[in-house]
């Protein structure tokens, strides 16, 4: 069966930085488009970034981009999200999840609804 397991959150003050994980079990993600969301109490579910398998392409969202970093290790199944000077906003709890991909890019939508626990990210001020 198809899940993520995600880990690595916790507790940061603004301009910390912290990396969390996401294991994938019941398949390998070698040729997979992996992606991060993030929802925040009473908002949306947002994308954060994602990866295509090949070329290690990424994508991230605007006022993530030069903060975050994405990255995968096929070998050990597994995609992981660096993510410095971390911001009060950034406050979420953080899912991995299948996305959508155009002419072999990745696209931040998510293909189904087959979402991990999360990990939960808080950003003191």
């Amino acid at each position: 069966q198809l899940a993520f397991a995600e880990s690595g959150g916790g507790l940061v003050q603004a301009g910390g930085s912290l990396n969390v994980s996401c294991a994938a079990s019941g398949f390998t993600l070698d040729d997979r488009h992996i992606g991060w969301f993030r929802q925040a109490p009473g908002k949306e579910r947002e994308g954060v970034s994602c990866i295509s398998p090949s070329d290690h392409f990424a994508a991230y969202r605007d006022s993530v981009r030069g903060r975050f970093t994405i990255s995968r290790d096929n070998a050990k199944n597994s995609v992981h999200l660096l993510m410095n000077d971390l911001k009060p906003e950034d406050s979420a709890i953080y899912y991995c999840v299948l996305v959508y991909a155009s002419y072999g890019r990745c696209q931040l939508r998510n293909l189904n609804n087959h979402w991990g626990p999360g990990v939960q990210v808080t950003v003191s001020s």
